[in-house]
């Protein structure tokens, strides 16, 4: 695939990822409250590699849509074992206006190690979640993000598969989560492989309790 190509089924991809969040905000008030509330808002998106998401979850979650004069701040942390991606992502995203950007090449199933982490975040995204390619260590990872929620904290997922999508939000609430939503994308882009394809579905969960 060739630079320019790439780049528009990106941007393409880009656009739908962000249609499907306010889609998913309509049925979900707390989601809602989050994208246009004035408070600040802390961002943990792990497994994120180079992090192609960063600017479309900034516009989402940041001010842009606010009101003039709005201070709220929005700090997004990215969070991926590799070190070659998460260090694009680090070059690439270095602040906007929406947005404080930070980066940490760590492992996702030992959140705890990063101290300068939050205590808490309030939007904790997964796209792609990956169950099918580690069973064990993704249900660590949701174990270990359920951990890092806020009492009205949002876990989000995106999924390539069908079926991995139903068994990733089973493990979620095996690890005590609590499924809100979950919504197939219509304008999914498909992918080379047989029911593959890019941000198939999305589903909406909270702590249990």
């Amino acid at each position: 695939m060739d630079h320019s190509t790439y780049r528009r089924f990106l941007e393409g991809d880009m656009q739908g990822l962000e249609a499907l969040f306010k889609q998913a905000a309509r049925s979900d008030a707390e989601l809602l409250r989050k994208i246009q509330g004035k408070e600040d808002l802390q961002l943990l998106d792990l497994a994120c590699g180079a992090c192609h998401e960063a600017k479309t979850l900034a516009s989402v979650f940041g001010s842009s849509e606010r009101e003039a004069g709005d201070n709220r701040k929005m700090l997004f942390v990215g969070l991926d074992v590799r070190a070659r991606e998460i260090a694009e992502a680090a070059t690439r995203f270095t602040g906007d206006s929406n947005a404080e950007f930070a980066f940490i090449n760590g492992d996702a199933t030992k959140l705890e190690r990063y101290r300068q982490l939050p205590c808490a975040f309030d939007v904790i995204f997964m796209r792609h979640q990956n169950l099918w390619d580690g069973e064990r260590t993704w249900e660590e990872i949701y174990h270990k993000a359920l951990e890092k929620l806020s009492p009205n904290g949002r876990l989000i997922i995106t999924s390539y598969f069908d079926r991995e999508h139903l068994e990733a939000i089973d493990a979620i609430e095996n690890q005590g989560g609590e499924l809100l939503i979950t919504q197939a994308n219509e304008n999914s882009r498909k992918l080379p492989m047989l029911g593959r394809s890019v941000d198939r579905h999305l589903a909406i969960l909270k702590r249990k309790g």
